[in-house]
């Protein structure tokens, strides 16, 4: 197996940071579109209570291979062709941000109404003491499953194989397929993903741990 591993590392570098982009970015995006939509959540508007409602239905109700595939085969029909990397980006942070929706509205449901109450009472308006009361608080709380979210995003990735990005399961296909090894390279493949996830596990650890004493 080491001899796979070292004929395939020269490729598994790149599909890493390939793995790691995928990830950072869908996350990074779908977080600025979930937390948008779990404010629409908490809206005195029923309108936008519905559209957001409606919206984490589908892509929570849905599977991310079929929303994938959707984006990068369904699209060019109405004229919209994506790379690769860029429907894969887009199908995972549409994904990620229904998720991450309803961990932001937990974490600011979680907020007492006294916050709320406080920053009103002192003339703070709604806007202002959303974002600097509520909101930090609100995020502070949401930091484990969020978390949790990037860490199973980074897992999601594999799937941007069926619409051919170069990533680390795409890398074990390819390998396997020359050497007819699969077993060998799936299991190469599937240590990377673990420390990958033990990574972000333990960097979010030290976070919440962090957190917890200068709050305490």
């Amino acid at each position: 197996m080491e001899s796979l591993f070292l004929r395939a590392l020269p490729l598994l570098k790149v599909a890493i940071l390939t793995t790691l982009e995928l990830g950072v970015c869908a996350f990074v995006l779908g977080s600025i579109v979930g937390l948008a939509i779990a404010l629409m959540r908490l809206s005195r508007y029923p309108t936008l209570r519905a559209a957001a409602f409606a919206y984490v239905s589908v892509f929570r109700g849905t599977p991310l291979l079929l929303q994938m595939l959707l984006i990068y085969f369904g699209l060019p029909y109405y004229g919209i062709v994506m790379d690769p990397f860029m429907a894969a980006t887009l199908a995972l942070t549409l994904f990620a941000a229904g998720y991450l929706s309803e961990d932001f509205r937990a974490g600011l449901l979680s907020v007492e109404k006294g916050q709320w109450e406080a920053g009103l009472s002192l003339g703070m308006g709604y806007a202002k003491t959303l974002r600097r009361v509520v909101l930090p608080q609100g995020l502070r709380i949401s930091i484990p499953p969020v978390s949790s979210r990037l860490i199973g995003l980074m897992k999601d990735t594999s799937l941007a194989s069926t619409v051919t990005v170069v990533e680390l399961t795409r890398v074990a296909n390819q390998v396997g397929a020359a050497t007819f090894r699969y077993m060998d390279m799936f299991l190469i493949v599937g240590v990377l993903y673990w420390v990958i996830s033990q990574t972000l596990t333990f960097a979010q650890t030290f976070l919440e741990s962090r957190l917890t004493r200068r709050h305490g």
